[in-house]
């Protein structure tokens, strides 16, 4: 594919050859100028940690600005050249990203900027982008509504005249021992049978009255925070970049997402969906797995299910991917 026509705005920029007032001579350009004494091609060259706000859109079709780092890079494939126009790749970044919210059609309008602003110096590109992306939550059962923060990275690659495009990111989860309940339940079928251990005892309210105390459960299962970090290679056939589309299906496959503001009986809701989804990080893998196997507009997928353990100093991992030859 042949890389479109640079922005003006952009290609004035990246053509400036700024002119010192006090001799009126051209400023030099050692990229342009200077031969390498060392002839070779570089496979990625470029910039990251540049800070630029971008757009990003909110469900209700509005757009807000959220801080983000970028990564900027082209391949260097001429020989001798000196270097490629690293100033350039920021003009391009910003222009890009000052106009219009986030989208695969930005990204892959900066990949090509990159390669035509290197004016023969490169034939492939690459971008990151990292922020933190805002999404008002509500509760799980009350009116309260409050703010989680997902850190998301959107990654594009320009090679042999094709996209790639990737999105990836990380999503917290409680996560309850299936083993553990167990262990708790038996201890607690123990407490009932030597408090009732005469048959005229057992009667429907003595058993509500024993349930309602809290010396009768004398053993409660262990649960701990877990984190999902998920890639995500996207077909060249999808169309639109929703992130919290794509965030929302894996807590929904999940189940148990953290929450943010929560009232009595969102804690309770909280507690019941722990209690009726018990699992180890291989049962949250094969939750996750199934899931993105559904999505068509998912090509390749992998990720990584951590629960940082309350039993142990050491943490339950589990990795999954779509296990393609040439894939994850």
């Amino acid at each position: 594919m042949k890389p479109k026509t640079m922005n003006p705005k952009v290609a004035k920029d990246a053509a400036d050859t700024s002119v010192n007032p006090s001799s009126k001579q051209s400023m030099p350009d050692v990229s342009e100028e200077v031969l390498s004494p060392v002839r070779g091609t570089i496979d990625r060259v470029g910039m990251s940690g540049i800070e630029l706000p971008i757009f990003v859109k909110s469900s209700d079709g509005s757009r807000f600005r959220v801080p983000a780092k970028v990564e900027a890079f082209v391949s260097l494939d001429r020989p001798n050249a000196k270097g490629i126009h690293m100033s350039r790749l920021y003009n391009v970044a910003k222009a890009l990203l000052d106009a219009e919210p986030l989208s695969f059609e930005v990204i892959k309008s900066m990949l090509l900027q990159f390669v035509d602003s290197q004016a023969g110096l490169s034939q492939t590109s690459q971008v990151k982008i990292n922020f933190e992306l805002p999404v008002e939550r509500k509760a799980l059962m009350s009116d309260r509504v409050g703010w989680r923060q997902y850190p998301v990275e959107i990654k594009g690659t320009y090679r042999f005249g094709g996209f790639t495009l990737e999105v990836g990111g990380k999503v917290l989860y409680s996560s309850t021992c299936p083993c553990s309940a167990a262990l708790s339940r038996q201890l607690i079928a123990q407490k009932f049978e030597d408090d009732f251990m005469d048959p005229d005892q057992v009667s429907r309210e003595s058993v509500l009255e024993w349930l309602s105390k809290e010396s009768s459960f004398v053993a409660t299962p262990h649960a701990q925070r877990s984190q999902a970090h998920f890639k995500l290679k996207l077909s060249p056939q999808a169309q639109e970049l929703d992130l919290v589309k794509i965030i929302d299906g894996i807590e929904r496959a999940l189940g148990t997402p953290v929450q943010a503001a929560v009232k009595r009986q969102d804690e309770q809701e909280f507690a019941r969906r722990n209690g009726t989804q018990l699992m180890f990080c291989e049962d949250a893998g094969r939750k996750l797995k199934a899931h993105l196997n559904q999505l068509s507009e998912v090509e390749d997928f992998w990720a990584r299910l951590e629960h940082w353990e309350s039993l142990h100093p050491h943490d339950a991992v589990a990795e999954i991917s779509k296990g393609l030859p040439e894939g994850y």
